[in-house]
């Protein structure tokens, strides 16, 4: 690599961190004139996801989490790879919706997007890998 080209790379990283800094900083600004935290008040989308989906099976004695949770035969909640641990989601199979929330980020079994509990697979009635849907859960209004 030639020194000429070493010195541009290294002026257009100092010009893509400057902008980087300015940007941030305009979002603070702006978030602290409107009394906001703009970074983390975004609203979590209220649609539908679909999902392939299963239990992730009996729970072993004293299994922990990559939460940190213990897990027990009666445990209800949802195994994502990507969202972090206490997200609420609402799940919907048919007609059943439940309430949970993701208290694991490794999934047991290849080819599914998310795994839930043993009980939550019963209440569920998710027998095997199939398509479910489900959505982040908003609060009530009103």
């Amino acid at each position: 690599m030639t020194d000429a080209f070493a010195q541009r790379l290294l002026v257009l990283g100092a010009i893509a961190l400057l902008c980087a800094v300015v940007a941030l900083a305009a979002v603070e600004r702006r978030s602290q004139e409107n009394g906001v935290d703009a970074l983390t008040s975004a609203t979590a989308p209220a649609g539908w996801n679909t999902a392939f989906a299963g239990s992730r099976g009996p729970t072993g004695d004293a299994q922990r989490t990559t939460c940190g949770q213990a897990l027990a035969p009666e445990s209800l909640g949802v195994t994502h790879p990507v969202l972090p641990c206490g997200a609420k989601l609402v799940l919907r199979n048919g007609e059943t919706q439940v309430l949970s929330e993701v208290i694991d980020n490794a999934l047991v079994e290849p080819g599914r997007q998310l795994e839930v509990t043993d009980a939550l697979a019963r209440i569920l009635d998710l027998d095997d890998t199939a398509e479910i849907e489900w959505r982040f859960a908003t609060e009530a209004v009103g």
